[in-house]
C-alpha cells in the first residue's frame, strides 16, 4: 500500500497531467496504455537481464528491472486516480481482497 504522502504525490502528478492535457477520455485513454508502454519496458529490461535475445546478449541490469516496476507502479496509481476519487481506498479493498483469498494476513 502506499502511504498518504506517496498518494499526494500521485494526486500532484494528476493534478499536473490534468492541467497539461485535461482529463476528457481521450486522455484517460492514454494514461491507461502508458501503463501498457511501461509493462513492456519491464519485459524489455528482464529479457536484457536473462539475455535471451542471442543477437543482442546480456543488455540490462537487475536495478534496471527494478526501476521499470517502479514506474509500472507509479503509472497505474496514476491512471488509477485519474479515474477514482479514492484511489488508496479502492486499493486498499483489492488488497485486502487478495490477502484474504490467499491466506495472508492483511
Amino acid at each position: 500500500m502506499l502511504s498518504t504522502d506517496q498518494w499526494a504525490t500521485i494526486q500532484g502528478l494528476v493534478a499536473w497531467l490534468d492541467q497539461q492535457n485535461g482529463r476528457d477520455q481521450k486522455e484517460i485513454t492514454l494514461r491507461l496504455l502508458k501503463l501498457t508502454e511501461e509493462a513492456g519496458e519491464v519485459a524489455q529490461a528482464w529479457i536484457g537481464v536473462t539475455g535471451q535475445n542471442p543477437r543482442k546478449g546480456v543488455t540490462h541490469t537487475m536495478p534496471q528491472v527494478q526501476d521499470e516496476l517502479r514506474d509500472v507502479i507509479v503509472t497505474a496509481a496514476v491512471a488509477l486516480a485519474s479515474i477514482v476519487g479514492n484511489p488508496d481506498y479502492v486499493l486498499n479493498q483489492k488488497l485486502s481482497k487478495i490477502a484474504a483469498r490467499s491466506g495472508v494476513n492483511a
